[in-house]
């Protein structure tokens, strides 16, 4: 069996918060949406269904844990989680937080403009009170 290697394109493109029984918690490399993305440990895995069923659980428990403090610290009117692959096909979960008048909106996120950067004292701020949504 081999060893879970995080795909070189998620690890450009965010940044690891914490790591959770089954999943890397990471933080996008965009400000214009609260964005979290949750990676399951397990190597060559692409689809939910291809997890044994203790970790389809356990992904759906994080999944829920995540999407919860995300919509208590942001106050999102709406928590989009989605498993897409077509571009990096590692499974890999969205957890974004939306509202009225946040760029697009109501449309999907992806393809729309150029990622904007986090400042970062205001990443730092949030990572801090999303972590104490999660630990409460």
């Amino acid at each position: 069996m081999s060893e879970f290697q995080l795909d070189a394109r998620l690890a450009r493109d965010s940044d690891l918060v914490t790591v959770l029984g089954l999943c890397q918690l990471r933080i996008l490399h965009d400000s214009r949406w609260p964005w979290l993305m949750l990676v399951p440990q397990r190597a060559g895995k692409t689809e939910v269904f291809e997890l044994q069923p203790l970790d389809q659980a356990l992904l759906t428990f994080e999944t829920n844990l995540v999407a919860e403090a995300l919509k208590k610290v942001t106050n999102a009117r709406k928590i989009n989680i989605g498993a897409l692959g077509n571009v990096v096909s590692q499974l890999h979960v969205h957890v974004v937080a939306r509202n009225e008048g946040d760029p697009n909106w109501p449309g999907p996120i992806w393809g729309h403009g150029s990622a904007t950067a986090y400042d970062e004292n205001a990443r730092k701020a949030f990572l801090k009170t999303l972590s104490e949504a999660l630990s409460s």
